[in-house]
């Protein structure tokens, strides 16, 4: 891989048009046509993260001078951001690519871990945002306090380059039901191996669960739990590192959306590593 946002861009749009969404195969669609194909639009999706801009509007006005000489045709924002949210599986198969081709895929260890991803601090909020598939009142053990959104469960390769997520109701689907869900629809690894996570998966159902679909749970012990074996502190560290770098530097706790439509994609484009959801559970 390679830290060049160009060649970066030009390799994933030739991957894009050749092998994920060949504009030969394209139907065409009644109305005005996009400035932009599928293929391009994904590229520019990914560009306006890897810049570090969350915001589409300053993005559209700042995208000419930073990747005009790859895209020369840019769309205004709503159509920007009506075709983004249109093109969820195409950012997904787009993403999942980029996650094969860093070297860390080959690794069987795979880092796991949840995170409460807010979307709203008020009941006005509550009541105009259609995202009531997905969130709801839920509670940060880890920051002591209650939000309104939604629970995001993360897994990673060993450098943090996201193989799945998933988006659940905090209440209505605990942590290990949803770590299950994602294993079985999500193929995460090139082969089943161990898992890296925090004490809240601990339970004999959820291990056992687990070690039935071929992986081996790695977690720290209990207090008080009898023959624990020695969990290692770098990889507790590692996956909370993770999980602070995706909600940070990606922006995941400022997505604006209003809608799961808009939830889902507008994120899923958010980092050239990082996977859309595998499917709205809740």
């Amino acid at each position: 891989m390679t830290n060049n946002p160009d060649a970066l861009l030009t390799a994933l749009y030739v991957h894009l048009d050749d092998h994920v969404l060949p504009a030969g195969r394209q139907r065409p669609k009644p109305g005005r046509p996009h400035l932009l194909t599928d293929a391009e639009l994904v590229c520019v999706a990914v560009a306006q993260v890897l810049l570090r801009r969350d915001d589409e509007r300053r993005w559209l006005r700042l995208a000419p001078g930073r990747i005009g000489h790859l895209f020369p045709r840019l769309p205004c924002q709503s159509e920007y951001n009506r075709h983004l949210r249109a093109l969820a599986p195409a950012v997904f198969q787009a993403a999942m690519w980029l996650a094969r081709a860093v070297p860390t895929w080959q690794e069987r260890l795979r880092p796991m871990g949840a995170t409460p991803l807010c979307c709203g601090a008020s009941r006005v909020i509550v009541q105009r945002f259609e995202l009531g598939e997905i969130a709801g009142y839920g509670r940060d053990i880890s920051h002591h306090a209650f939000y309104w959104g939604a629970t995001l469960m993360l897994i990673t390769t060993a450098e943090g380059a996201a193989c799945a997520f998933s988006l659940a109701h905090p209440t209505e689907l605990d942590e290990c039901k949803q770590a299950l869900h994602l294993l079985h629809v999500q193929d995460c690894a090139p082969e089943p191996g161990p898992i890296g996570c925090d004490k809240g998966f601990a339970g004999a159902g959820i291990e056992a669960a687990i070690t039935r679909l071929g992986h081996m749970l790695i977690r720290p012990p209990r207090d008080g739990e009898p023959d624990a074996p020695a969990f290692p502190g770098w990889l507790c560290q590692r996956i909370e590192a993770i999980i602070w770098t995706l909600k940070n530097q990606l922006d995941l706790e400022r997505h604006a959306a209003r809608t799961t439509e808009g939830l889902g994609p507008g994120r899923a484009s958010a980092s050239a590593r990082s996977t859309p959801r595998s499917g709205t559970t809740g």
